[in-house]
């Protein structure tokens, strides 16, 4: 799997690293026992510094989507793609009452962030 990161973007760079991490998982690009690439790869292939992606895997293994072992690196241990359709469908609603009522993005996922606690 391919990871990309925005440096413009307002997001930390490890915080995109992990997300595309979870997404992968979710829609099975990523299956369990799949190693990702070793840090210092990853790090020149992004052009970012290894602790960024030292720390956006750590994040994930603080999540239970990867182990990481000396070694062996990072290797993926959540389970494969879950059907997300109903969720998906769920999301679609919420993103189209947030666009008629014009919300903007960040406010939307303040509120799911919100709901989810």
């Amino acid at each position: 799997m391919m990871f990309r990161i925005d440096p413009q973007a307002d997001e930390p760079l490890f915080a995109q690293l992990v997300a595309q991490v979870r997404l992968g998982v979710v829609r099975g690009r990523l299956a369990p026992g799949e190693r990702l690439p070793a840090a210092r790869e990853l790090a020149e292939a992004l052009d970012v510094n290894v602790h960024t992606v030292l720390r956006a895997y750590q994040a994930l293994r603080d999540e239970g989507l990867v182990d990481l072992r000396r070694g062996r690196g990072a290797v993926v241990t959540a389970p494969a793609a879950v059907d997300l359709a109903s969720l998906r469908a769920a999301v679609d609603r919420v993103a189209d009452e947030a666009r008629a009522l014009a919300l903007p993005p960040e406010t939307v996922l303040t509120l799911v962030k919100e709901a989810l606690r």
